[in-house]
């Protein structure tokens, strides 16, 4: 399987705290992946995630754009290139500045406690 992020669709992140956010699950368990999920974000110029922690860690990659992380209680400036390591249960926010920002984030397809990671499975989660 092979998909261009520019060719998904992408959805409205639905969420208390979110504004101008959008994701598509790249490749996710309902593609046959057992252990991860890939992600694609866009934040809109200012715009932001929600401000949140969960039991799953998760790895970025800014494709574009630039923009800030708060990781626990310090924020970082990103940009295209980075990579990012969120720690599980790290309350964490990414925000767009000066531009869209997207990045790609991988997921555990099962949280900690063993149910399925949301935003892991595609097609029609």
């Amino acid at each position: 399987m092979i998909r261009n992020i520019d060719d998904v669709q992408m959805n409205k992140v639905d969420m208390e705290g979110v504004k101008g956010a959008s994701m598509a699950v790249m490749v996710g368990t309902s593609d046959g992946a057992p252990n991860f999920a890939l992600r694609s974000f866009r934040v809109e110029d200012g715009g932001h995630t929600p401000r949140h922690s969960h039991d799953f860690e998760h790895e970025v990659y800014v494709v574009s754009g630039r923009g800030t992380i708060l990781l626990g209680d310090k924020t970082h400036d990103i940009k295209a290139g980075d990579v990012i390591y969120v720690e599980a249960d790290l309350e964490h926010q990414f925000k767009s500045k000066g531009g869209e920002l997207r990045f790609l984030c991988m997921v555990p397809a099962h949280r900690n406690c063993g149910d399925p990671t949301p935003g892991s499975r595609g097609g029609d989660s």
